[in-house]
């Protein structure tokens, strides 16, 4: 239910054309979205129930603001540019990059052909993309051997080894003419573009000649050529009767989540099919819409001369936009793969879920495990704590949280102990780092875990009992891992006498108890290691007379160990602004310490 400053806000909205920012209680814009009336689409989202990213979406805004735009047209461009600034959570958002290779044709006096990753707006010719390096690789390299341009560095004087291969028009030792080139390329492009029929004619017309002329070398290279030709470039099939170049979207929605397919043609052919998937807010219409205009508008894409689409986009603003034409074809060949891409969105899709189901058996499932083992209701959250010393040297501990089975690690935290005398007293570290944490959450009216699990036995527990009852006034499950003389998880420990809970130790529940035990575990010894190993260094440095917290600091943050400072010479180290006497006076030292280490190690 929206707010009361919400719903004021809803009665002045517009009955017009524009795009709408939706905000989170920081003032972060968490979603952009377009409509040809923002008065009922910003409303429908505060007037309607939803599920899924909708209905979390929703739940997070606290304000919006609106722009209003003359035309349809406006809010499509405004809304990809707002994306593009604010990249907001809940949109759809490309990479900047396709990543694809392109063969490219340079825009030079002497041009040549090479393999690029990025688009540039340089007057080249760009073809592609291509499904990967090596297929981009093979296509120019068979245009290097049958359609040479240049493969030198260019003039030098002297035929370069290319030219005696007949791999290069010579740009190396003479000039070129430009007529030359521009039938050569005239010739690359044709190929490229699918006219595969005169390049077969006239390789096989000269291998025969050379197999007449007994050149039989010659003729087996050309024979590998027709042979390329056959398997890398016709060994798809035809699937259009032009040789336009052109781009196919479909899609297919369900349960919230948007399914696309993008199919490149080239050369008639299926050169490479591109998938997405993503949970969406708004319509699939919208939300294709803005889809593809983000696609296009990537620094490394070019435009095909061709988009198809399915029936129901904005075809008109789209194709102005973009600057090519934008057609759904309505019957044939194109039709045909139009609903060939929405079978292949769909099957997607349909995998997605069947892998979010396996995952939620994997995940939430094992937490209901916990809860029905335990006797409690299901739970979503749970926080788990560890501690760590050496012989009661610098104490720490550590949080970990679980949120439906899953580690969410922007949660996690880190406390190093400040009240504990002893500090190998589990119990007074257990104290202090819950009565933190537990009285921190209260201060701030943030939400509580469903339980909290304790990497030890009775005495963790109780000191944890003991903080959130009587001093916090808490009502938080509490349960203690316990480990086996293998040091590996065996059960669990719960309720008010501390009895044991065995779970079947082959089912997802005991799997997610193992994860949650050696994720503290390893969290809380990492932590540890670099904090002691911190103090370590800064003791030693504290030891040599002249070196101070400044001096300290300044060799820790350029060599971070003890050996690398050892290893430094006196002027690297004088270097840092540490005055020349310091400066032996630390290496003699450090070198002293490690000598007698070494002496030591060895007896």
């Amino acid at each position: 239910m929206a707010s009361e400053h919400l719903e004021h806000k809803l009665a002045l909205l517009p009955d017009k054309p524009g795009c709408y920012l939706m905000k989170n209680i920081n003032d972060q814009i968490i979603y952009v979205g377009k409509a040809k009336n923002l008065k009922n689409r910003v409303r429908s989202y505060f007037k309607s129930s939803h599920t899924g990213k909708v209905a979390k979406m929703v739940s997070e805004v606290a304000d919006f603001e609106t722009i209003v735009t003359s035309t349809n047209k406006e809010s499509f461009l405004l809304e990809i540019t707002l994306i593009q600034k604010h990249q907001p959570y809940f949109n759809i958002k490309l990479k900047k990059g396709t990543g694809y290779p392109y063969i490219k044709i340079t825009n030079e006096r002497d041009p040549q052909i090479k393999i690029v990753s990025k688009i540039k707006k340089d007057g080249g010719y760009y073809f592609g993309p291509y499904p990967n390096v090596y297929a981009a690789e093979e296509t120019m390299h068979f245009i290097q051997k049958v359609y040479p341009l240049r493969r030198c560095n260019g003039y030098q004087g002297r035929p370069c080894l290319y030219y005696h291969m007949g791999q290069c028009l010579g740009a190396c030792f003479k000039k070129v003419p430009q007529r030359e080139y521009d039938h050569q390329i005239k010739r690359i492009k044709s190929f490229l573009n699918g006219n595969t029929t005169t390049v077969k004619r006239q390789l096989t017309d000269k291998m025969l000649k050379a197999a007449d002329s007994m050149e039989f070398e010659r003729a087996a290279e050309i024979r590998d050529q027709l042979h390329y030709i056959e398997v890398t470039v016709e060994k798809q099939k035809i699937i259009s009767n032009d040789k336009t170049p052109r781009d196919l979207f479909n899609f297919y929605m369900d349960k919230g989540w948007l399914s696309i397919q993008i199919f490149f043609i080239r050369q008639a052919r299926l050169m490479k099919r591109e998938k997405k998937l993503f949970p969406i807010v708004d319509t699939a219409t919208e939300e294709m819409t803005s889809f593809i205009l983000q696609f296009y508008n990537r620094r490394n894409n070019i435009l095909p001369h061709e988009i198809l689409l399915p029936k129901g986009l904005p075809n008109k603003e789209i194709s102005e936009i973009l600057g090519v034409p934008v057609r759904t074809p309505v019957r044939g060949e194109k039709r045909d793969l139009l609903a060939m891409a929405q079978e292949n969105a769909r099957l997607s899709l349909d995998e997605k879920f069947r892998l979010l189901e396996m995952d939620q058996s994997k995940t939430t499932g094992a937490m209901k495990e916990i809860t029905d083992a335990l006797g409690l209701p299901e739970g979503h959250r749970i926080e788990a704590f560890d501690h760590s010393h050496i012989q009661g040297a610098d104490p720490v501990s550590a949080m970990v949280v679980f949120i439906n089975g899953e580690p969410a690690k922007n949660f996690y935290r880190k406390y190093k102990l400040k009240t504990v005398v002893n500090h190998a007293d589990e119990a007074a570290s257990t104290r202090e780092v819950i009565r933190r944490r537990y009285s921190r959450l209260l201060k701030e009216n943030k939400p509580m875990p469903d339980m909290i699990f304790m990497d030890g036995g009775e005495i963790q527990m109780d000191a944890v009992k003991d903080v959130l009852e009587n001093e916090l006034g808490l009502d938080i499950p509490v349960v203690g891992m316990v480990k086996n003389d293998k040091h590996q998880t065996a059960d669990l420990l719960f309720g008010d006498d501390d009895h044991h809970i065995n779970l079947n130790p082959r089912s997802q529940g005991f799997y997610l108890v193992q994860r949650i035990q050696d994720e503290v575990h390893r969290f809380a010894i990492t932590f540890h290691r670099r904090v002691h190993t911190k103090h370590s260094l800064s003791s030693r440095l504290d030891e040599i007379k002249g070196v101070g917290p400044r001096t300290r600091t300044k060799l820790l943050k350029k060599y971070g160990s003890i050996t690398k400072i050892a290893q430094a010479s006196v002027d690297e180290i004088h270097s840092l602004g540490i005055n020349r006497s310091t400066a032996q006076l630390i290496k003699v030292s450090l070198q002293k310490n490690a000598e007698v280490a070494k002496r030591s190690s060895h007896d």
